[in-house]
């Protein structure tokens, strides 16, 4: 008994681990031979290895609990650095009930440096599995069994702060918190770790994840745990105070009233991001995620589907392939590089124009087209254009700012309606919607560039006024009478809408984008494994766009 919390098992503890068998099949001259267990874990073995791993882990006994482990090494060094780098003592750990192989437990404990100290609280889980070369019952490790904040090559460090604390405040001087607004987690701690040093403010100690470098970052595990791709890049986060810093003010570009009704909105779907611009300027007046753990409306990386179709408008209209009100073929299939594309439900237009196959989001009137464009017209319009694709946005906290791939063959047909290789997220197809309404690309941003002195970026050039005017009113027809009328109904005239549906391989349901504007307001969102966007990304973002314009 240590603590008076865990209790090792000792009489037949060994039992399981492996057995011995004298004579017979795989015996020579009478020796023993070891066998190594397989199949599933049984709960004595389960509970066992969790309470070695525990017992050690709460004793100090680094080495030893690092040995009950799969990666001692790993283990070795992590809990080492949670005594001598994160300074917490006093280590007790509470397992709570078994499931399956699982163990969850709580951990109680004081955070004390030089004079200050701080209880510390939290609850993770352990899995116990068979090591590979002998059978026996360990804990499959990872950082995150030490901490749930933690992934792989993360640490714990308690110390003065390395940037001080931000008082981050919206447009209007009100202090923006995660309390109040719960998708704004991520954004402050990449605005304290920006700004931190720049705001005026002093810094406090603190218990803290130090974040892996991105370069070493795994970006899968088939094991089911949380970790981050290399283009994540994720700040640093505070776990404790042990002494408050004094804050710096910033002042960020965020509406209070369209921050907080972004809020509200994704609420009420499941995996659901939006993001809203101001066409004019680039100011970013609301980001909001249903799941606060990675901001997929600045960070995520996903096919856009078919509201690309309003890059690729720009780009064969400018070519001369398509125009608004000329016919232009919407067949049932096209086919191009080896694949055969469709039409949702292989519905087709017969003698119809091209500005009613956007509306109706037809995919065969862009596939049919991929044979007369070079394999890098797509990535340069997007580029020159609309900004994207150029990894040079500066927005004031991490942003993924979409890739259009140069690809030939099937894949570039694909990436004409939003596939192949695009990836995109709100803040990227919001910008699209921005500057269709603009006239010219605004690199979307945060905090105002005369903060820090940062260039924002800029596109090469603009669209002639033809093919805006026509941009605009394709999706100004496709808001009125096409599949984006329900959601924008009522906001008109000036407005307009895209929508789209994004194939996931292995996923039942499509991604629900939509993206639109509305006088100097432009949003979009996506819902992951929503369905069509007009029905489920559409009213988050009509909703916002009914606040203003």
């Amino acid at each position: 008994m240590i603590g008076g919390v865990i209790a090792v098992a000792v009489g037949g503890a060994g039992l399981g681990a492996y057995a011995l068998f004298g004579g017979g099949a795989g015996a020579e001259d009478g020796k023993a031979v070891a066998t190594v267990p397989t199949g599933p874990l049984t709960a004595a073995e389960v509970r066992s290895a969790a309470t070695e791993f525990l017992t050690a882990w709460q004793a100090g006994k680094v080495t030893r609990a690092a040995a009950a482990t799969d990666d001692a090494a790993a283990a070795r060094t992590l809990l080492t650095g949670y005594v001598k780098d994160a300074h917490i003592e006093d280590v007790t750990l509470t397992p709570g009930k078994r499931s399956g192989a699982k163990v969850p437990f709580s951990v109680r404990a004081t955070v004390a440096y030089e004079k200050l100290s701080k209880p510390l609280a939290y609850d993770s889980e352990l899995t116990v599995v068979r090591r590979a070369e002998d059978g026996e019952p360990v804990v499959r490790w990872h950082s995150s069994v030490v901490h749930p904040d933690l992934a792989d090559g993360d640490r714990l460090v308690t110390g003065e702060a390395g940037t001080p604390p931000v008082k981050a405040l919206d447009r209007d001087g009100g202090e923006l918190t995660a309390k109040k607004y719960p998708s704004l987690g991520t954004v402050l701690d990449g605005l304290r770790e920006k700004y931190g040093d720049k705001a005026g403010g002093t810094a406090g100690v603190e218990l803290r994840v130090i974040r892996a470098d991105p370069a070493g970052k795994s970006g899968s595990d088939d094991k089911g745990n949380s970790t981050r791709s290399d283009a994540e890049d994720v700040p640093d986060k505070t776990l404790l105070e042990l002494s408050e810093g004094t804050p710096g003010e910033l002042r960020t570009t965020l509406s209070p009233d369209l921050q907080a009704a972004a809020e509200e909105q994704v609420a009420k779907k499941d995996q659901a991001s939006v993001v809203v611009v101001r066409p004019s300027t680039g100011e970013i007046l609301a980001v909001a995620n249903s799941s606060h753990g990675f901001n997929v409306a600045f960070q995520g990386s996903l096919a856009p589907g078919s509201t690309m179709k309003v890059v690729t408008s720009s780009l064969l209209i400018e070519k001369g392939l398509a125009s608004a009100e000329k016919k232009h073929p919407c067949p049932k299939y096209s086919s191009y590089g080896g694949w055969k594309f469709q039409n949702d439900d292989k519905f087709e237009i017969k003698g119809g124009t091209f500005k009613a196959s956007f509306a109706r989001s037809c995919n065969t009137a862009f596939i049919s087209q991929a044979k007369k464009l070079d394999d890098d017209d797509l990535t340069e319009q997007a580029q020159q254009v609309f900004g994207l694709g150029m990894d040079n946005w500066s927005v004031g906290v991490p942003t993924f700012d979409g890739s259009v791939p140069v690809q030939s063959d099937a894949p570039k047909a694909a990436s004409l309606i939003g596939q192949g290789g695009v990836r995109m997220n709100p803040l990227n197809m919001a910008s699209v919607a921005a500057t269709v309404k603009a006239g010219a690309f605004h690199q979307p941003y945060l905090v105002a560039p005369s903060v820090d002195g940062r260039t924002l970026a800029t596109a090469s050039r603009t669209m002639s006024s033809g093919t805006l005017a026509q941009l605009r009113e394709l999706m100004r027809y496709t808001a009125q009478a096409g599949t984006a009328a329900e959601a924008m109904s009522g906001l008109g005239p000036d407005y307009g809408a895209k929508t789209g549906s994004a194939e996931v391989d292995n996923q039942k349901k499509p991604n629900g984008w939509f993206t639109a504007w509305r006088g100097d307001l432009a949003a979009a969102g996506v819902v992951q494994k929503g369905g069509h966007g007009g029905e489920t990304a559409g009213p988050i973002v009509a909703a916002l766009l009914r606040m203003g314009g």
